[in-house]
């Protein structure tokens, strides 16, 4: 673990965007003002989930303004899921981080996650006064009494994108998850084979532009068709020992 060992933080950034073109540019930058504070070796990489808008094509423009930032392109449209997929997968550094490309996140704040990597394999934030309408905010709450309890873990938000892994996971774990079931499924594959979760509180601020698309019917009746099959699933599967470090 190269924290606990005194070497650098060799991490990845990544963050999903779905016509994300009046936020990518600010998050992007916002990302990389972070990353080279804590890191040397670090890299930021821009998912675009088959935007309608300019969001690839700023994404393309940003990569070749600077070194540290690659973009690439799900064509078409992936959903959430398949998004984070791409991230996972893409990564090349020791640690993965992600969050959204929305902005509603302060990537400053990645300095909490970072004293926990030294006792836990795996970072889930929470959000502190969650800036969301009162139906998602109850929805979200009894999504994650529902996972939590299915899958025999306690994480106070589930689906906080505010997370960072080793990227020794991906290559451990099969991803299914093409929707909003994502964030579920890494975690309670990743308790299967024995990793540990530490949890901290991080703040969350209002979308200043573009509109949120992830609490539509659509994609919640998906979700909870890939819950109960990712039950099965893992019910099925060989749970594993504690990760060597």
């Amino acid at each position: 673990m190269c924290q606990s060992q005194g070497k650098p933080l060799c991490l990845s950034v990544f963050f999903p965007c779905y016509n994300e073109e009046p936020n990518v540019e600010r998050t992007t930058l916002a990302a990389l003002k972070a990353c080279r504070r804590i890191s040397s070796d670090f890299e930021v990489l821009i998912v675009n989930d088959g935007s309608k808008d300019r969001t690839g094509e700023l994404a393309d423009q940003l990569a070749a303004q600077h070194a540290e930032v690659r973009a690439v392109h799900n064509n078409p449209n992936r959903g959430y899921g398949g998004a984070l997929q791409r991230g996972f997968r893409e990564a090349r550094k020791q640690w993965v981080f992600y969050t959204d490309g929305d902005g509603q996140f302060d990537f400053e704040e990645i300095d909490k996650l970072l004293p926990l990597m030294r006792e836990y394999d795996i970072v889930s934030a929470y959000r502190l006064n969650r800036q969301d309408p009162l139906i998602r905010k109850i929805n979200a709450f009894c999504w994650g009494c529902l996972v939590n309890l299915l899958f025999g873990m306690r994480i106070r938000d589930i689906d906080c994108a505010f997370k960072i892994f080793p990227r020794k996971l991906f290559d451990k774990i099969e991803m299914r998850s093409e929707g909003a079931l994502i964030d579920t499924e890494v975690l309670a594959r990743a308790r299967r084979l024995g990793y540990t979760i530490g949890q901290i509180g991080v703040h969350h601020y209002p979308r200043e532009a573009g509109e949120q698309t992830g609490a539509n019917l659509k994609v919640i009746l998906r979700a909870f068709k890939e819950l109960f099959k990712l039950y099965r699933q893992i019910k099925r599967s060989a749970p594993g020992a504690h990760p060597s470090r």
